[in-house]
């Protein structure tokens, strides 16, 4: 380490990890889009492995520094990342808990997180899972008890209401097919 990379304080990021975390938050962003708790976790992971001796302190400025520089370019918002997150989910035929679970573990607030999933529609979300696995109304194969169970454990696995798996079973074809065609959900 060069007598300019040296902090005055051991807290305080030199100018090398600065210029470093702008390119890397940067770089990141433009691949894919992050949730800020992400960007905040990768950049922490990498200082860690590219500066020897970096303190906490150091690792935390340079993770909040990587966030503000997301922020500032408008490149990092976990509002519109939860609503594409959960629009792309319920047409993948996710229920609303588990899109929920899932943009939770991504570090996205809870108010972010009820407000993103509260008109999601997980009949409609349900019906397109039983049509991705061919339950239900898209069912290829006789139905047996064994097959019932499976069926509706299945929909119970993925986060659906019992309700819902079973209004989704007892449909026929031309119903479900109605229900998603009824606007540019599937």
């Amino acid at each position: 380490m060069s007598d300019d990379e040296t902090p005055a304080e051991p807290s305080v990021p030199t100018a090398r990890m600065l210029t470093w975390v702008r390119n890397s938050a940067a770089y990141r962003l433009a691949k894919q889009m992050m949730t800020e708790k992400q960007l905040s976790d990768a950049i922490s992971r990498k200082a860690r492995q590219k500066f020897d001796g970096i303190s906490d302190e150091q690792v935390e400025a340079l993770a909040k520094a990587a966030v503000a520089f997301g922020l500032d370019l408008k490149a990092l918002d976990d509002t519109a990342y939860a609503e594409i997150r959960t629009r792309s989910s319920a047409r993948a035929g996710k229920s609303r808990k588990a899109i929920a679970q899932a943009l939770s573990r991504k570090g996205i607030d809870r108010e972010i997180v009820a407000q993103a999933v509260s008109d999601t529609d997980d009949l409609k979300a349900a019906i397109v899972y039983a049509r991705r696995r061919a339950f239900g109304p898209f069912r290829r194969v006789e139905l047996d008890d064994r097959q019932k169970a499976k069926e509706l454990s299945a929909f119970a696995r993925q986060g659906f209401s019992y309700d819902i798996g079973a209004r989704v079973f007892r449909m026929d074809r031309n119903e479900a097919d109605e229900m998603l065609g009824s606007d540019a959900f599937s």
